[in-house]
């Protein structure tokens, strides 16, 4: 008996070496020779064999494994917690959260099943118990994973301050991550921040110069500020470990419409539009090229793909309309128009489009209607919301209906 029990051991300590070392052709042959042996009964034998389907995306057969464990010791929270895994990956967010909570019958003091559980609320989109568990788990004991998916689900909520503060956080407790560095950056993006968001991402580019997604959000601000060579240079580090990003495809084509290369931009973001499909920007934006370029057929068809895509973007119609009455259908131009306004009633350029559209068709009396209302969201606009061109269309528009400017 003492024998099978040394022989037991140094089959376990193998196995484990050889999962360790990453050998897992050989350890799979000395774990089917052991559960042959022990007729299945050897328990590190099935879980290092789950764990090894698992790696290799056998998923639903490392699932059956785990489940053979934990009927042959209930009381190990280990196979539990890795069964609960696996039907994480499989996609099956509810009855992964029923095995965790069995999970904290046995104990509630593991960060790991918190964690778990956050991220199956997450993907079934019921955030706030997804933060619920994300802050138990940290409570336990802190990780920058924790940090960064709370700060996810934050971001999911549209709630950009409350991710800014819980990723700062993260990062008083991992001050040279990159991921949470970048993250923060980010979320000053979408905050209209960009000056803070560029030192988050300088800091982060300095621990990982060659992170594409950086570099990436980097570039977008220095395109922000019109600087198209200086953002095309950092767009060409990133395509080298990136190059089916349709998001990276998406701004260096905008650079080169900035930079008023019409056809290189056009050759780019159909590119980003054949890796991505789904991805309204880039139909968004061969919208505005086309347009900018007279080709109001091929404007139309993009800007009514966008809408497709993201029906909820107030200035895809509002292009659409101005594209509509270049094609000499000015009833459909004040529908869509009208649904731009429906989405959005405080942006101050749809009205003023809207009323250089009505002056253009003979209707000035609404005309001057809509440029009193962008006149009065343009009196509450900041300075560097004003866009010379804004200001331009605005004075031409003034003079023709007679119309008194605000100062």
């Amino acid at each position: 008996m003492s024998q099978l029990l040394i022989n037991k051991d140094k089959s376990n300590w193998l196995i484990h070496i050889l999962f360790v070392r990453q050998e897992f052709d050989e350890c799979m042959k000395l774990i089917d020779d052991v559960l042959d042996s022990s007729k299945d009964k050897s328990e590190y034998a099935l879980f290092v064999k789950a764990m090894i389907l698992r790696i290799n995306g056998n998923i639903h057969e490392s699932l059956e494994m785990f489940k053979k464990c934990h009927l042959l010791d209930p009381s190990n929270i280990d196979y539990l917690k890795q069964f609960g895994r696996s039907l994480y990956l499989l996609g099956r967010h509810k009855a992964a959260i029923d095995v965790y909570d069995e999970c904290l019958k046995i104990t509630e003091n593991d960060w790991e099943i918190y964690y778990y559980k956050g991220l199956s609320y997450k993907y079934l989109r019921i955030y706030d118990d997804a933060i619920d568990n994300f802050t138990k788990a940290n409570e336990i004991q802190k990780h920058d994973c924790t940090f960064i998916e709370l700060g996810r689900v934050y971001t999911a909520q549209v709630k950009y301050r409350e991710a800014i503060q819980v990723s700062l956080e993260g990062l008083d407790f991992s001050p040279e991550n990159p991921e949470i560095l970048t993250t923060i950056g980010l979320l000053y993006i979408r905050a209209g921040e960009n000056f803070q968001a560029f030192q988050f991402l300088g800091n982060s580019l300095t621990h990982d110069p060659e992170n594409p997604k950086t570099i990436l959000a980097t570039g977008s601000i220095i395109q922000d500020k019109s600087d198209h060579d200086a953002a095309l240079q950092k767009y060409r580090i990133a395509a080298v470990d990136n190059p089916d990003s349709a998001e990276l495809w998406n701004n260096i084509g905008m650079c080169f419409f900035g930079k008023q290369k019409y056809v290189a931009a056009i050759a780019c973001l159909k590119k980003a539009l054949y890796l991505d499909p789904f991805q309204w920007i880039a139909a968004f934006n061969l919208g505005l090229v086309h347009l900018n370029t007279g080709q109001y057929a091929s404007a139309f068809h993009f800007f009514s793909s966008a809408i497709n895509l993201k029906p909820d973007f107030s200035n895809s119609y509002m292009y659409l309309g101005i594209t509509l009455n270049r094609l000499d259908d000015f009833e459909s131009a004040c529908n869509a128009f009208e649904k731009s306004l429906e989405l959005d009633d405080s942006d101050c350029i749809i009205y003023l489009n809207y009323a250089i559209v009505l002056f253009n068709n003979g209707d000035a009396s609404r005309a001057s209607e809509m440029f009193k209302k962008a006149e009065e969201i343009y009196i509450t606009l900041d300075e560097e919301d004003i866009e010379p061109e804004m200001m331009s269309q605005r004075q031409t528009l003034a003079k023709a209906l007679n119309f008194p400017l605000n100062q």
